[in-house]
């Protein structure tokens, strides 16, 4: 079972792959539309905060999933889908779920822009080195041609080009871009949304095959990386509204990202393409879950 896992292939045609990076596109220049001068400023004077969120997301989040892997020795494919995930950027939608739990809204924000800027850099970083630390990934890799400045020039595209478009028009003209943001916002969601509905329709025999192991894979590293941001939450002594904030930061990622790079540079690797694919719905559901308990019970 796990071999015909490894070797699957998910239906997806160049068509599919435009639509899914132009959505990402404007979904990352929605956020920066929210950005504004003083959000940078706020960082600034609470820098501690912001500092645990950079290290829960891009290392201690890589390392518990190198932990989490070790355990469950998963299949290889399943493994780079779990490094890849674990390397991207925090998800745009953790804005909207930090508000709905009554977190620190101006850090949700800063913490998405600047982790979107840093995983140009850090993504690529990240997955070549977690990758190479578990054997059964490593040798898999070895078979797959992958350049990683190609990598890095994709992310660059995709999310910092538009990040940084929509920081400069809305400091430029701040009128104009809360008219675009409410736009934007709902739209790229509504594309998204029909990505993914599209995505599972053409390959509905392969998700129902092997959903059992992959919600149960993800369920547990979804769980980690939440654990992982309010862990470090705790460490560095942060009050509950960015307690709340770290937590689902780290535990909402841009799963997007990591399929618009799995279908790009490794052909939509069945193993990689199902574990990205389940993590986009379950940590919104994840997500929701633990803002609506913390908005109704703390």
């Amino acid at each position: 079972m796990f071999e015909s896992l490894d070797s699957s292939i998910l239906n997806f045609n160049q068509d599919s792959l435009l639509l899914l990076n132009i959505s990402l596109a404007i979904i990352m220049f929605g956020v920066a539309l929210d950005l504004r001068m003083s959000d940078f400023t706020a960082v600034a004077k609470n820098p501690k905060a912001f500092l645990a969120g950079i290290i829960s997301q891009f290392i201690f989040l890589p390392f518990l999933t190198w932990i989490f892997v070790l355990i469950i020795s998963p299949p290889p494919s399943v493994a780079l889908g779990m490094f890849l995930v674990a390397a991207c950027p925090g998800g745009n939608i953790s804005n909207f779920i930090s508000h709905l739990a009554k977190g620190n809204a101006a850090l949700s924000v800063s913490l998405t822009g600047f982790s979107t800027l840093f995983s140009i850099f850090l993504t690529p970083f990240n997955f070549a080195l977690w990758v190479s630390f578990y054997t059964p990934s490593a040798n898999l890799m070895r078979t797959i041609s992958l350049d990683y400045s190609e990598v890095f020039q994709t992310v660059a595209l995709i999310l910092g080009v538009p990040l940084i478009l929509g920081i400069i028009i809305n400091n430029k003209f701040p009128t104009l871009s809360q008219k675009a943001t409410k736009i934007l916002k709902p739209l790229s969601i509504l594309i998204f949304a029909a990505f993914v509905a599209i995505a599972f329709v053409g390959n509905y025999k392969l998700f129902t095959q092997f959903i059992g192991l992959i919600f149960l894979w993800v369920l547990g590293h979804n769980f980690m990386a939440l654990f992982s941001g309010f862990s470090l939450a705790k460490v560095f002594r942060l009050n509950l509204a960015d307690t709340k904030t770290l937590t689902i930061e780290t535990g909402i990622q841009n799963s997007g990202l990591g399929l618009v790079l799995i279908f790009t540079y490794f052909d939509g690797l069945g193993g990689m393409a199902i574990i990205a694919a389940w993590w986009g719905i379950w940590h919104i559901i994840s997500g929701m879950s633990l803002a609506f308990f913390w908005k109704k019970f703390v």
